[in-house]
């Protein structure tokens, strides 16, 4: 199914969705390695495993909820609530990680 769209797509578009998807790649392989180092620096020493395991599942759980949330927004809402909410979402994501400790003990 996805060559026939590709092949249904000028040469030109095809590049730049190659492109794009790389550097997509390229941009989330950086944030979990980030996201990951992050976890381990901030855990717990006497309890790096639990934390390291919360944090998989709430990041689980995220994606879930994030899909369905996304799903229903787009059905009944349109893409528009869809990126409002988004934008919504990651501000108070910015502002919960202002709390954050800047140095660990």
């Amino acid at each position: 199914m996805l060559a026939i769209v590709l092949a249904m797509l000028p040469l030109a578009q095809v590049g730049w969705l190659v492109v794009g998807l790389l550097a997509f790649g390229v941009l989330f392989a950086i944030n979990s390695s980030w996201h990951s180092y992050l976890i381990v620096h901030y855990a717990r020493a006497d309890g790096v495993s639990m934390d390291v395991g919360f944090y998989y599942m709430a990041n689980a759980m995220g994606r879930l909820v994030g899909t369905l949330l996304s799903g229903w927004l787009y059905m009944a809402y349109g893409l528009s609530a869809c990126l409002w909410v988004s934008a919504a979402l990651v501000a108070s994501s910015a502002l919960m990680a202002l709390a954050l400790p800047r140095q660990v003990a």
